[in-house]
């Protein structure tokens, strides 16, 4: 994604003697029925035909289900333990499982700490209840093989507490009763039959439909059974049949903010403001906000991730990069004006454009909203223009917003040198000493504690403040969050608890008595006011540098992530490919739902780790636009497809982007592909030196791109956590910052032609040391492990255009997707074959014979 408890899954699809590659009924989407064909000119007796295989309804008989599993089933391999969801379901980041124990009876929506890759133990949630809550340090961590252990692990059979409903796993020696995977249960299964639109006996027979792909000699004797569209809920039962059905949208329509200004506007008048500003960040300058904090997205419709509201008293600009230009074009109503941040001839951000205008003028901002860096350069540069800051003691926003959402519920202190006057010649006295340091990031806390929520969306992150003192720290959270267990555990490591906004009279009354607290640059203006200057000091985070770094477990629990993940990703890919040769039109939106559900089979699964990106000709030319059920496009044939998507697991964050095409991409769209494909390889395999910067590399990503004169307005990549947030500093192809071993960041280059395509490329890297020929000044050269393991499709690729080097790196990388994947791919025939092609095709298609005639051999 560009710069940013497993959930058990319980679906499966009907029973079908043929299988799911060669059934129509498991599509799920619209179809486009050729008519028959013509009859033969020469006049002859036709042999007879042979009879017609059994149609394939849900549940329509008692008999053995069909060899080939559905590539949507629950593989056991991994042993992983399966809870399911209940019908309340319409999100997918806040669904989380409960208890790892099946004899544990698990309380709804806890946070739940529990084994993990991690030497110490990490908190999963639940969905229902946000508490926090303690398992047995002896639990075992159940994690698979890598595919050179091809060992496989045996079914295991697990029922849930008897106070829910029960779910039996289907042995497939038995499963002559229901199908495979998990389902709810004969009478569930009858109601969700006749609720089905697909086995509807009134309807009129419908059209027989000739695949265009090419048959294999095993089948092509027999012609495929007739069917007809239907909506994929008709394929699912149990609770992705629930979720399915109940992920009612609603429509997206663009508001009229402009009494929601007047009123903000009288609030100005009182307090004399001549700009109010409205971040997009929350009181812990979170990236991700919940609900109740998109201040920004309520004042201004617009509801991409980063942008600054500003209202003055006669217009209302949004200042926003080039990532969201297009769809704050989209969302805007007439009351706003687009400033685009970073275009030629404009302002680099909102600060340099307020202070443009701003003169002596008073500037109204909430603290908490503003980082004590920001607010610190921003009063600075108000100031010799003769304006000036002005705090409100409430918030504009809050006052106005009628109906806002409620929210759900280390000691290097010593290494800091006191705070000693530089002209002073006498010693610190006890009032000019560290004593304590408070942290206000919410992934900082979480990662500290070993701790993991869910109040933020896509974000396993809780509302918290962590003060920690020479001999003391203190917890403030909510304590509705905590069960005893949990709060056992934090007595345990002498963390006393607090409720959350208990926070302002400690520092209001100094409860730590004389000294200095450590804050990071990135804690809120409110905090450094009700400290004043001379009670605290700002230094960089020492948490952000380690957590950055990954230590060898949380390396190999990000591996184990992403290779369960590309699994997961290769099977959607086949699917997707499959539905759409055989003539299915298929939308952005259900392409992005079914990877989702592709993912949720996967061990360790907690949550998308952002909202999908999936998009189709115009709409991949935005880099971060995301589908809607109601206004989704069908994916195109005729042009590059880009989806940009990933997971939350326990033992990982997943971010993983790839462009396809299915048609015939024209020279255009494969010169740009391959541009784009040659700045990702060049950042892959580049060697360094010890002391390298992300933004010393980046002109690799970009070089073979402005050859052409092309380029990309976003950052090539960003650090990710373990478990943690999706976009993680302070690293990055655009830091300052040096790579170290154990870094690990994405490579994402990309290219997007505005109203035609978007095409990027991105896989997650790992920085290591290499051995070199020459070791130049010893042991100092780093270079990338790749993460990724999902293939690149050669179909744009011009060969032409690559050198030799780069040609095998590409054929290296397919074939390498197949060692490391098929052992997780036996059971998914079209997946596993899928797969075997891509690893074995050429690069590029062939070109157009005489006439313009074309034949695709795949």
């Amino acid at each position: 994604m560009i710069h940013e408890s497993r959930l058990p899954f319980s679906i499966f699809l009907t029973g079908c003697p043929y299988g799911t590659a060669g059934c129509g009924h498991h599509a799920g989407l619209r179809s486009s029925p050729r008519p028959p064909p013509r009859p033969p000119a020469v006049a002859m007796a036709p042999p007879p035909p042979p009879p017609p295989p059994p149609m394939c309804f849900p549940f329509s008989s008692n008999r053995a289900r069909f060899k080939e599993a559905s590539p949507l089933v629950r593989r056991d391999s991994e042993k992983s333990d399966v809870n399911s969801y209940g019908q309340d379901n319409t999100s997918f980041y806040s669904q989380h499982s409960g208890d790892r124990s099946p004899a544990r009876s698990r309380q709804s929506g806890n946070l739940v700490r529990s084994g993990s890759v991690s030497t110490t133990r990490t908190l999963a949630s639940d969905r229902d209840q946000e508490k926090l809550q303690c398992d047995s340090d002896s639990e075992s961590y159940d994690v698979p093989p890598l595919p050179n252990n091809r060992s496989q692990s045996k079914i295991s059979h697990l029922s849930r507490d008897a106070s829910k409903r029960s779910l039996v796993r289907a042995d497939s020696k038995r499963s002559a009763k229901w199908g495979y995977g998990w389902g709810i249960g004969k009478a569930k299964e009858r109601e969700l039959l006749d609720r089905s639109p697909s086995v509807n006996s009134e309807r009129p027979p419908p059209p027989q439909y000739d695949s265009p792909t090419r048959s294999s000699s095993r089948s092509s004797h027999s012609k495929r059974p007739p069917f007809y569209s239907n909506n994929s809920s008709s394929t699912l039962v149990g609770s992705a049949y629930e979720r399915k059905i109940n992920d009612v949208e609603s429509i997206k329509e663009r508001i009229d903010t402009a009494e929601r200004l007047e009123q903000i506007r009288k609030l100005m008048v009182k307090d004399n403001l001549d700009y109010y500003i409205v971040p997009s960040e929350d009181a812990h300058q979170s990236e991700y906000v919940s609900a109740g904090d998109k201040r920004r997205e309520w004042i201004s419709g617009f509801s991409g991730s980063a942008g600054q509201a500003i209202v003055s008293k006669t217009a209302a600009y949004l200042v926003t990069d080039s990532r969201y230009w297009l769809q704050a074009r989209a969302e805007l109503d007439s009351n706003w004006l687009l400033i685009t941040a970073g275009a030629v001839e404009a302002p680099k951000d909102w600060i340099d454009w307020l202070v443009d205008r701003a003169k002596d003028a008073k500037v109204g901002i909430d603290a908490r909203m503003i980082s004590h860096e920001k607010a610190t350069r921003l009063n600075t540069q108000l100031n010799a223009k003769g304006s000036k800051l002005i705090f409100p003691p409430q918030n504009f926003i809050d006052l106005c917003w009628k109906d806002k959402p409620t929210r759900s519920k280390e000691p290097w202190i010593r290494s800091q040198r006191p705070a000693v006057i530089p002209y002073s010649k006498s010693p610190p006295t006890r009032a000019q000493a560290h004593v304590g340091t408070l942290i206000t990031s919410l992934s900082n806390i979480a990662y500290l504690l070993n701790l993991r929520g869910s109040d933020i969306p896509f974000n396993p992150l809780f509302y918290a403040y962590l003060f920690i003192s020479i001999d003391r720290a203190i917890l403030f959270l909510d304590a509705a969050k905590l069960t005893d267990d949990t709060e056992d555990c934090l007595r345990a490591h002498k963390i006393e608890r607090r409720d959350y906004n208990d926070i302002w009279p400690f520092l209001r009354r100094r409860e730590w008595g004389e000294g200095r607290l450590l804050i990071n640059a990135e804690t809120s203006y409110a905090i450094s006011l009700m400290l004043t200057h001379f009670r605290y000091t700002v230094v960089p985070s020492l948490i952000d540098n380690m957590k950055a770094v990954k230590n060898d477990v949380e390396l190999e629990g990000l591996r184990r992530a992403y290779l369960r993940d590309g699994a997961a990703y290769v099977k959607w890919l086949a699917w997707l490919e499959h539905k759409i040769r055989q003539g299915y039109d298929i939308t952005e939106y259900e392409a992005a739902w079914r990877l989702t559900e592709y993912r949720r089979q996967n061990k360790h699964y907690w949550g998308l780790a952002y909202e999908n990106i999936s998009a189709s000709g115009p709409n991949a030319a935005l880099p971060h636009y995301s589908p809607s059920k109601s206004t989704a496009r069908t994916i195109d044939r005729e042009a590059p497809y880009l989806n940009d998507s990933g997971a939350q697991y326990r033992d990982g964050t997943c971010d993983t982007t790839r462009t396809v095409h299915f048609g015939r991409p024209t020279q255009d769209q494969s010169e740009a592909y391959t541009r784009v494909l040659q700045g990702h390889i060049a950042v892959d395999s580049v060697i360094f030196p010890e002391g390298t910067t992300g933004a010393q590399l980046d002109v690799l990503a970009r070089r073979a791109l402005w050859k052409d004169g092309l380029n990309y307005l976003h950052g090539t990549g960003h650090g990710f956590g373990s478990f943690l947030n999706v976009h993680e500093g302070p690293h990055g192809f655009s830091s300052n910052v040096p790579l170290v071993p154990g870094h690990v960041i994405t490579n994402e280059p990309g290219f997007y032609l505005e109203g035609k395509w978007g095409m990027r490329i991105e896989s997650a890297l790992c920085v290591r040391p290499v051995r070199t020929k020459g070791e130049f000044n010893g042991d100092i050269w780093l270079g990338f492990e790749r993460l990724t393991c999902v293939p690149i499709q050669t179909r744009m690729v011009k060969e032409n255009m690559l050198t030799k080097e780069e040609k095998q790196w590409l054929k290296d990388h397919n074939k390498k997707c197949l060692e490391r994947l098929e052992p997780l791919l036996k059971e998914d025939k079209r997946a596993l074959k899928w797969l075997k092609r891509e690893a074995e095709r050429g690069i590029g298609i062939a070109g157009a014979g005489p006439g313009g005639f074309t034949i695709d051999w795949d």
